[in-house]
């Protein structure tokens, strides 16, 4: 399966970085940033948010765009009316860097997250040191007591989570670590398959106290719609404004402006 691939991947990338940047070098660095951006306050606050996703291509559909340009993108977005920002930095498999990251960072004020497949408590050191505000923590790549740890970790350093899910169970696990920001991913990471359904389904099993995300398959203002009526009122959508002729007018569409 292709998650399996990419989890064996990223230990193998871990390791290197680990022998290339130790975590004391990493700690120290932390302590002299400023504090991060609230994300968590960013897509809480509007009757529609929406996290502009940047993402050069995917396993499943290949390379998104050709004119790639992490800064230009994000400055579109926030001039477009996004609510943050997503930044996948993931190399072998969506084609990301943790320049681009630190790149978008210098020209936006919007808080960013950092989405890649989190594995070792490392990572997260990592994305505070590259200056991300936000992480993405994948509930069926981490165990329930890794998940727990992990959030804890990410939200000492500052960090907001949104810790994503997709079934019943998925959900279980995300409650149990206290996570505050739910995404429910409509892709299914085993067969890459896509149903809104899964956001829908799964909106009402969620406390009000928490903030609901819902994740991929979003490609109209229809499917806000139907969305915001099981309650959710934030979205992450990546492949829709990667792939639009016009990103800005694509996004502005989406939160229901002219």
């Amino acid at each position: 399966m292709i998650l399996d691939r990419i989890i064996e991947v990223k230990k193998a990338e871990v390791a290197s970085l680990k022998s290339t940047r130790a975590l004391p070098e990493l700690k120290n660095r932390i302590r002299d940033l400023p504090s991060p951006r609230n994300f968590s306050e960013a897509i809480s606050s509007r009757e529609c948010a929406i996290i502009a996703e940047i993402k050069r291509r995917s396993p499943s559909k290949g390379v998104f765009r050709e004119d790639f340009h992490p800064a230009r993108i994000a400055r579109i977005y926030e001039e477009s009316g996004a609510a943050s920002v997503s930044v996948v930095t993931d190399r072998p498999f969506f084609g990301g860097d943790e320049r681009h990251l630190t790149d978008v960072k210098g020209c936006v004020r919007l808080p960013l997250m950092r989405k890649d497949f989190v594995i070792d408590p490392y990572q997260i050191y990592e994305t505070r040191y590259l200056g991300a505000d936000a992480l993405l923590l994948i509930a069926c790549i981490l165990e329930k007591d890794q998940l727990r740890e992990y959030c804890s970790l990410a939200q000492s350093l500052g960090l907001s989570v949104l810790c994503e899910v997709h079934s019943a169970g998925e959900l279980d696990k995300a409650l149990a670590s206290d996570a505050r920001i739910i995404g429910i991913n409509n892709r299914d990471l085993m067969t890459f398959s896509v149903d809104l359904k899964t956001s829908t389904g799964l909106a009402s099993a969620i406390p009000a106290d928490r903030i609901i995300v819902s994740e991929s398959g979003i490609r109209s203002r229809r499917d806000i719609d139907r969305l915001t009526k099981a309650g959710i009122h934030a979205f992450l959508i990546g492949e829709t404004l990667m792939t639009a002729e016009n990103m800005g007018t694509k996004l502005r569409e989406l939160l229901g402006k002219k």
